[in-house]
């Protein structure tokens, strides 16, 4: 067992956030407290992460704000607001700001660094439990039980206000990823979205007619925008497809679930925005995270005794941070927590003979999992039934290609048509052209990593040079630590060149190829990738020992080699 380590802020300015580097394998890296006069206990009431997931706000009852950078150790006391906040989010446009929700119904931009009051903004008559921001970063959703305003960060001015019948609350209004769209969420278990520009409706989420009713309390998006969760008092949570518009799952949680008060899914860098992991927090102070697919626990957070009141899922998916019911905040290490997931049971029963009759008939399909016997001994599936209509679909391609023919085709040439290589490729690797999502990367403009660029690998062609400053950029907005990867510029070149004219394609085929061939090479970062240069290391010498000896001669092994 590994001892917790405590870290007391009291009324410091700045200090570490460990002492003492967290033990590997430890699941929750570090408890944050703030105890004043008299050992009392000052409760933090909400954390917020950073676009990085490398910092997070932290706001207490007494309205100091803080700011814990994960990555440099380090925490600072950015504001003394004097009263309890009730929402925090980080400025997406500039780094710096954030926006405070506080207990008198306005809301406050401080600048981190300054920390000076950037603007006030007024018009709530009740507490604000929500703060959404753009993807832009330019504009900030923030919610009452009454109403919802749209504000502009430049001007810090009022755009939009969406007002309900007093008889209808808001329960949650926010911006969906990569989009224009705003999401709203009534009391009346009635979910419409928004244009928001125009505040034009676009289209209702319908209610289920059948089933028992959920009084949402909770909802979560994928990082993509193309999925909704959403749950309330029971212990079922619906999943929505945001495209149909149809309810496509509802998952079971365990039956000590009576109310589910907050969702958030767990992002991974590699699994393009179609987040498959669900974090739901319950009344019972335990946050409990499953594969939306599978039903599957794959680890829980919090306990009876010691009880989580809210959390934040980092962006990048490495940590969550939560509130407890003691006061204290916990940070917890997702890779540790991963570690359980051999230990993992189901939880989860979206059909079943009981189950079918009350769940809509788009439900009851053959591939929702079952809730499986428990048993010392695990059994072996039977082949699917229509196996071959499987394959005819794993064949067929976009465009009227056939992967048994481009097989064959590869092994007597070599090689596709020059003329057509690239469309072959496109079409093999399903690239699905989100010119939304790439258009919301490149927006952000030239990635700081990669100012410098032109300094680093000078090319002749300014056009090329141009090209491959975008699609690093658009990379390293896309996920955080390719930012950091000196050696991707080398990566990336070889797929601008190929696609001159085609940034987006260029874009989603290296961001495919590090996905699917790549994933490994970041688990040391930022030291180098000891498992597959060992592996490297293998096949030299099972295939070429007179070469491996070389170049262990030269001291370049699979460890870090001695610079001459």
């Amino acid at each position: 067992m590994f001892k917790m380590q405590i870290t007391d802020v009291g009324n410091k300015e700045e200090g570490k956030v460990w002492q003492r580097k967290p033990a590997p394998g430890n699941s929750v890296l570090v408890s944050v407290v703030r105890t004043v006069q008299q050992a009392k206990t000052v409760h933090f009431l909400h954390v917020a992460f950073d676009t990085t997931g490398g910092s997070f706000l932290a706001g207490d009852h007494h309205g100091n704000i803080y700011v814990f950078d994960i990555t440099r150790n380090r925490f600072r006391l950015v504001q003394k607001t004097g009263q309890a906040c009730t929402a925090l989010a980080f400025s997406l446009h500039r780094p710096t700001q954030f926006l405070v929700a506080l207990a008198d119904y306005s809301i406050k931009c401080f600048d981190t660094d300054t920390k000076q009051l950037v603007s006030l903004m007024r018009g709530h008559d009740g507490a604000v439990p929500s703060i959404s921001m753009h993807s832009s970063g330019r504009c900030a959703i923030t919610t009452s039980s009454d109403t919802a305003q749209v504000w502009d960060l430049d001007t810090f001015q009022r755009k939009r206000k969406l007002s309900v019948k007093q008889s209808v609350g808001i329960q949650k209004v926010f911006f969906l990823p990569l989009s224009n769209t705003i999401l709203s969420c009534f009391s009346d278990n009635s979910i419409f979205a928004w244009e928001s520009d125009t505040l034009i409706c676009k289209y209702q989420l319908p209610v289920p007619e059948h089933g028992p009713r959920i009084c949402y309390k909770a909802f979560a998006v994928t990082c993509d925008g193309k999925n909704l969760a959403a749950g309330g008092r029971s212990n079922l949570v619906q999943l929505w497809c945001l495209d149909t518009k149809k309810l496509i799952r509802v998952v079971q949680m365990p039956t000590e679930v009576r109310t589910v008060r907050q969702l958030d899914f767990l992002p991974d860098s590699f699994d393009g925005g179609a987040n498959q992991m669900l974090g739901a927090l319950s009344q019972d102070g335990v946050m409990r995270f499953i594969n939306v697919h599978t039903c599957e626990l794959l680890f829980h957070i919090g306990s009876h005794e010691d009880g989580i009141t809210t959390a934040a899922v980092g962006p990048n998916g490495r940590h969550v941070v939560a509130t407890m019911d003691n006061g204290r905040i916990n940070v917890y290490s997702v890779a540790s927590l991963m570690q359980e997931i051999n230990n993992c049971s189901k939880v989860a029963d979206t059909s079943g003979a009981d189950a079918s009759q009350d769940l809509p008939s788009v439900l009851v399909r053959s591939e929702v999992v079952k809730r499986p016997v428990r048993s010392s001994s695990r059994k072996l599936r039977r082949p699917a039934a229509g196996r071959g209509a499987e394959d005819k679909e794993w064949n067929e391609l976009p465009d009227g290609l056939n992967k048994e023919r481009l097989v064959t085709l590869l092994k007597a040439f070599g090689e596709f048509p020059a003329k057509y290589r690239m469309f072959v490729w496109q079409s093999l690797l399903c690239l699905p052209e989100n010119y939304a999502a790439y258009s919301s990367l490149t927006d952000k403009g030239p990635h700081s990593a990669f100012l410098t660029l032109p300094d680093k690998y000078p090319i002749k062609s300014f056009k090329l040079q141009k090209g491959l400053q975008r699609v690093l950029s658009a990379l390293a907005h896309w996920a955080a630590i390719l930012g950091e990867v000196e050696y991707l510029p080398l990566v990336a070149f070889p797929f601008v060149k190929l696609f001159p004219n085609s940034p987006l394609l260029c874009f989603e085929m290296v961001s495919t190829v590090i996905v699917n061939w790549c994933q490994h090479w970041f688990e040391y970062f930022p030291n180098p990738p000891l498992n597959i240069l060992s592996m490297a290391e293998n096949v030299l010498a099972h295939h070429d020992v007179e070469l491996l000896q070389h170049l262990v001669n030269c001291e370049i092994t699979s460890q870090v080699a001695k610079k001459n």
